[in-house]
């Protein structure tokens, strides 16, 4: 709780990866992906409930494990990889509300594949919430290239279209700086998101930026063996 306002984090966490089968409860510099954000979640000075919302129960296990409420099975219509993140939310919502008769000020939504965001990136952005007395905060980063030297190739990879709409007479430097979201923290006021339906508010939303070194996304194996080389250096300092 923070000036009196409640925070519930919901940590989503499906079973069906595809690309990284099990992702959420690999091994990860000697504990489960999915432990890193609830942990911080738990550490967190201003979150009053830590909650995961999984179709598994694996990694419901996990969860309960190290310290996180799971009170319900994910519905398997909201559980596959077309699955949209408001579903999910809204679920979680409606269940608090009709199930437990539990209401809070705001959810903070945290991703178990951003392991590199801690307790201290969560206050800071909650209280950037206030600082800006915003509705929503989402997390971002730098680009970490030009976008201007990005486009879409056709799929006999001819670059003639690609090359004539790039900028070669400005150095990477020189361009104004991008920003991507990196999907680590979003916070949305509960009856905003209800009147909405979305956590993307489209005003009085704000960016909390991050380093582009906490803001890696374990999608693939190789984001895994960045976030532990990442993780095991820390361990050595």
């Amino acid at each position: 709780m923070l000036n009196n306002k409640t925070f519930l984090a919901i940590i989503p966490a499906r079973s069906g990866s595809k690309r990284l089968p099990n992702k959420n409860i690999l091994d990860l510099s000697g504990k489960p992906l999915i432990s890193w954000t609830i942990e911080a979640s738990l550490g967190s000075k201003y979150i009053d409930k830590t909650m995961v919302t999984t179709d598994s129960e694996k990694i419901r296990e996990v969860a309960l494990q190290h310290g996180a409420e799971t009170p319900f099975a994910r519905p398997r219509k909201i559980s596959d990889d077309i699955a949209l993140i408001p579903d999910v939310i809204n679920h979680t919502v409606n269940f608090y509300k009709n199930q437990k008769n539990e209401e809070y000020d705001y959810f903070i939504y945290l991703q178990p594949t951003s392991p590199l965001r801690n307790q201290s990136h969560i206050d800071h952005a909650i209280e950037y919430l206030f600082e800006k007395n915003a509705d929503a905060i989402v997390s971002v980063c730098k680009v970490e290239h030009p976008v201007e030297w990005t486009g879409i190739l056709p799929e006999n990879k001819n670059m003639s279209d690609f090359v004539s709409n790039l900028d070669f007479t400005t150095r990477s430097q020189d361009f104004p700086s991008q920003y991507r979201l990196n999907g680590a923290i979003y916070i949305c006021a509960w009856n905003k998101f209800i009147e909405s339906g979305s956590h993307i508010l489209k005003e009085n939303i704000f960016a909390y930026e991050m380093p582009q070194n906490v803001s890696i996304d374990i999608d693939e194996e190789l984001d895994l063996l960045f976030a532990k080389t990442i993780l095991d250096s820390r361990h050595q300092e």
